[in-house]
């Protein structure tokens, strides 16, 4: 478990209390839940960034399978913006793999 992470012991508990909600609690609850995931989200992809530097050769694999080969341009919020012979991907940090020399 990560630090600062809560573990939900009784998870039946928390359903039941759960379906206890009005309508008003519940789309407050869907606020919460859905900013929480967006911020890890967001987190994760910026430790998968911090992998990358501008200029880096990377290499990625296209929608239709295809592997392109290119130089990081930008470190987006979300994606990487990579030049090849082919134009410009925005590419998610997930999806790269450094091109050793």
């Amino acid at each position: 478990m990560e630090p600062g992470s809560v573990k939900i012991v009784d998870r039946l508990s928390a359903v039941e209390a759960i379906k206890r909600l009005n309508e008003e609690d519940l789309l407050f609850l869907n606020e919460l839940i859905v900013e929480r995931l967006k911020l890890i989200s967001q987190a994760r992809a910026t430790g998968l960034m911090a992998r990358f530097s501008l200029g880096d050769r990377v290499s990625f694999q296209t929608p239709n399978g295809r592997e392109l080969e290119g130089r990081v341009l930008r470190l987006n919020k979300k994606t990487v913006s990579v030049v090849t012979d082919e134009g410009q991907w925005n590419v998610s940090p997930a999806l790269l793999h450094l091109v050793q020399p």
